[in-house]
């Protein structure tokens, strides 16, 4: 029992002496600890005062800009959905202007994919690059899209990457059967028949209710039979 007394005497008087170290501590640094907190106020200030009176106004002022160059895409009208017109500012526009906003990050996307509908693909892989998205839809066809513009400036190898990158990301019925097709095609364009193969197996076993499942067997019979030779 004295032996127990005596550790928790003995933790106890460590303990008061730790925070006598510390408390010493403090008061010999009291000016820089005041700085440093200090410094984190100002900073934290600073954020909370840049982001509520500039980045949310612009914001919504690159949402009210954007809207023409949004409607110039949908009706496929890409170089004024790029460039904008007398009257509206186009994407390119928007992202020089407001470069911070998530508006300008968006327009990278559209930037991107209206210059693949152009044929200019080494601009489309430029500005696919710089759209950042977690989005369940977007990111699948961002990366597709990187892989067809890729294509198109003859890397197949990146071009390969970019459609296993589409097809593994968020795996949906909507995009990943499209990007597994894209891979596999290209595989077997590529000589890769074994890899193709499985590709399109796997595509008509996980997705055999779409159009690019029930469309599996004609490339798998094709593939087949290159084997054989």
């Amino acid at each position: 029992m004295a032996k127990k007394n005596n550790q928790q005497a003995d933790n106890l008087q460590e303990l008061e002496s730790a925070l006598t170290r510390t408390e010493q501590f403090i008061e010999d640094n009291s000016k820089y600890i005041s700085y440093i907190i200090g410094g984190i106020i100002v900073v934290v200030a600073a954020y909370l005062g840049v982001n509520k009176f500039y980045l949310q106004p612009q914001e919504k002022e690159a949402q009210s800009q954007m809207f023409m160059a949004e409607q110039y895409f949908e009706k496929d009208s890409f170089n004024l959905a790029i460039n904008g017109d007398v009257n509206y500012p186009g994407f390119l526009d928007i992202i020089d202007k407001y470069g911070m906003t998530k508006s300008a990050n968006l327009a990278h996307y559209y930037a991107g994919i209206s210059y693949l509908h152009l044929g200019q693909y080494e601009e489309a892989a430029d500005y696919l690059k710089k759209f950042d998205t977690e989005d369940v839809v977007l990111g699948p066809i961002t990366a597709g899209a990187l892989g067809d513009a890729y294509l198109e400036l003859g890397n197949q190898d990146k071009a390969l990457d970019q459609y296993a990158k589409a097809y593994n990301l968020n795996k949906n019925e909507l995009t990943t059967p499209v990007y597994m097709q894209k891979a596999g095609v290209l595989l077997e364009s590529m000589g890769k028949l074994e890899k193709a193969l499985d590709v399109f197996n796997a595509l008509k076993k996980e997705y055999p209710n779409t159009a690019e499942g029930r469309y599996a067997d004609k490339y798998i019979s094709s593939i087949e039979l290159k084997l054989k030779k």
